[in-house]
């Protein structure tokens, strides 16, 4: 299954792995080159923890760098139509009339506090592919949840995010 990803997300995650690749990198590189010039390394706790960062740093870089080689950035600015496909902005409403606006994003660009959800989430599943005026019924762990879409947009409706 392809890992779809929008193109903030994309330029997040390249910028992360750029950020790690020449600064961080680096940086620490040199604070543990300092630290095994002091000597004993065995109770050397600077060079032990940037050692040990050292490696947490590879590992996310070589993480990033598969990521990066594995995802399929979608732009939602070509989409248009009331269809909520991935990258839409989505309003719904709850049985009891709470609006709700989620984007639906790629599994690296979820952040549920400003309503970016993943395209796999129930939630997600039960959005995509309805129409603006459909009901979908979402199985969440906290049980099933009735939503109305009200409305489906491919630009951001606030324009700040």
């Amino acid at each position: 299954m392809p890992i779809y990803i929008t193109p903030e997300g994309h330029r997040a995650l390249v910028s992360e792995y750029e950020e790690l690749l020449k600064v961080e990198r680096p940086r620490i590189t040199a604070e543990v080159q300092y630290a095994a010039s002091l000597g004993d390394r065995s109770e050397n706790a600077e060079y032990q923890y940037g050692k040990r960062r050292l490696r947490e740093i590879d590992r996310r870089l070589r993480f990033l760098q598969r990521r990066l080689e594995a995802v399929e950035v979608v732009d939602p600015a070509r989409l248009s139509g009331p269809v909520v496909r991935f990258g839409a902005w989505v309003t719904a409403a709850d049985a009891d009339g709470t609006e709700h606006t989620w984007r639906i994003v790629g599994l690296d660009e979820i952040d549920a506090r400003r309503g970016l959800i993943s395209y796999r989430s129930p939630l997600g599943r039960a959005l995509i592919g309805a129409s603006e005026g459909d009901v979908v019924t979402a199985r969440t762990p906290g049980g099933a949840r009735e939503l109305e879409i009200r409305s489906v947009r491919y630009r951001d409706p606030e324009g700040a995010r």
